[in-house]
């Protein structure tokens, strides 16, 4: 039976691909902070095992760590929003995104891949955003290192499969928990947590690098390669980043 590591397994996407390889047959590690919310996914994904970690500090990063030695799927999903833009929000925080974005996603892809090359299988899944894209502050440009981070991992090394997932806005408890007044977003625009992993797990099988979920994202993300950056970047700037 494969193993899955889930970071971030609580709640929205990271839930969603814990149900998802639950029903696939997957073994389950959920990682997350907040240990009652952990111990109701894990019961309800089938008594999965469960990591109490948080993947700012370093206790929370070696416990991460360790558990993807024993992975055969990785799922870098654990990530949050700022309640602000930059200079608005505490340095500390900042830092703290860099660390789980960026720093968590290296550490955990590093530690997998030698036990996944040796057994001869196995892959990783970096969460990224379609913010990767744009300028976007401190966020943006942490998801944007993913998708670089994820695509040249791929190259360099073979017989394991490494993706950046870039979903757009998915209705989970993301902008809740970082304040952001997203009304003004078109219903066009909101993706199904369910499907955003679906379509994940139908391009990782097909091996591809870059994955963008919805046509309406993929015709954005091409959109954004033709208008001048500056542009794309001011524009995204105002796009849904209201805070209540």
């Amino acid at each position: 039976m494969p193993t899955a590591l889930i970071t971030g397994a609580t709640a929205g996407i990271g839930a969603a691909f814990a149900r998802r390889l639950a029903a696939d047959g997957f073994r389950l590690i959920l990682l997350a902070r907040d240990a009652e919310r952990l111990a109701r996914a894990a019961e309800d994904c089938g008594n999965a095992e469960v990591v109490v970690a948080d993947l700012a500090t370093d206790d929370g990063l070696a416990k991460g760590e360790e558990a993807a030695r024993h992975a055969d799927l990785v799922v870098n999903n654990a990530g949050f929003g700022q309640k602000g833009r930059f200079l608005q929000v505490p340095l500390e925080d900042e830092l703290a995104m860099l660390r789980v974005h960026c720093e968590a996603v290296l550490r955990l892809t590093h530690a997998a891949l030698p036990g996944m090359r040796e057994r001869g299988r196995g892959g990783v899944i970096n969460v990224a955003s379609v913010a990767a894209f744009f300028s976007r502050g401190t966020y943006g440009a942490s998801k944007a290192w993913v998708v670089g981070f994820s695509q040249g991992v791929a190259a360099d090394v073979p017989g394991v499969h490494v993706m950046a997932l870039c979903p757009g806005f998915v209705r989970t408890e993301f902008h809740d928990r970082a304040e952001m007044n997203v009304s003004g977003i078109p219903k066009p625009f909101w993706l199904d947590a369910d499907r955003v992993v679906a379509d994940a797990l139908r391009d990782f099988r097909k091996g591809v690098t870059v994955s963008v979920p919805g046509v309406q994202y993929k015709a954005l993300v091409g959109l954004g390669k033709l208008i001048p950056r500056n542009l794309a970047g001011r524009l995204s700037s105002r796009t849904g980043r209201r805070y209540d």
